[in-house]
């Protein structure tokens, strides 16, 4: 597919959209010449300390859904540093200033260098349009569209297990119960001793052999 094509797939509200992203969530990008280092290197360091973090959790024995719902944030954060990482060493420049479709290995190499690449978005569901209304702040009688981001599988399956965690998984981010300390000093019952009243009576009773039962 060239740079802004599009497959129609269910009417004209399901759609096959190529488009690249340059940097973060919804276009944004970090200044270069570093930028998207910086960027790919956070990346790969979330990355780890979330493949640390569940190796706690399962340690720890945490329920299969909380464990499933962090692999598919890490198995999506991976997708989406792997496109960085090696998109742009095997294909050619695309966009709109390339027209045609993008070469794969290129005889003069790749449009970046690694972990300098684009990340690849493809679905796009813009199901309805119209206009704010006059009462409405900011954008009043301005055109809208949802649902405008594109997106890929990557950012699918993060969003997904995020969804998960705060709805299924909400004892996931509340204390502790604390639990009796077992140095807690507890109360010593002391039998009770029946007595008749009478010293000399009850001192002969300790003395007595007792019968067996």
């Amino acid at each position: 597919m060239g740079y802004g094509q599009e497959i129609m797939l269910i009417g004209e509200w399901a759609r096959l959209h190529f488009t690249e992203n340059p940097g973060m969530a919804f276009g944004l990008e970090l200044p270069e010449p570093f930028g998207k280092l910086i960027l790919s290197l956070f990346r790969i360091l979330a990355v780890g300390g979330l493949i640390y973090y569940i190796r706690l959790l399962q340690k720890e024995g945490a329920s299969l859904g909380l464990l499933c719902s962090f692999g598919l944030i890490l198995a999506g954060a991976i997708g989406n540093i792997i496109d960085s990482a090696f998109y742009g060493m095997i294909f050619s420049p695309s966009g709109y200033h390339h027209h045609g479709l993008a070469e794969m290995f290129p005889e003069g190499g790749g449009y970046a260098g690694f972990l300098y690449g684009k990340v690849v978005d493809m679905f796009y569901f813009p199901m309805f349009s119209g206009h704010f209304p006059d009462w409405f702040p900011f954008w009043s009688n301005k055109p809208f569209l949802f649902f405008r981001p594109v997106f890929n599988v990557a950012d699918v399956a993060i969003t997904t297990g995020v969804i998960s965690i705060i709805l299924f998984h909400r004892g996931f981010f509340s204390a502790p119960e604390q639990t009796p300390s077992l140095e807690t000093p507890s109360e010593t019952v002391v039998p009770e001793t029946k007595t008749s009243g009478n010293i000399i009576d009850d001192i002969l009773d300790e003395s007595a052999p007792q019968k067996a039962d």
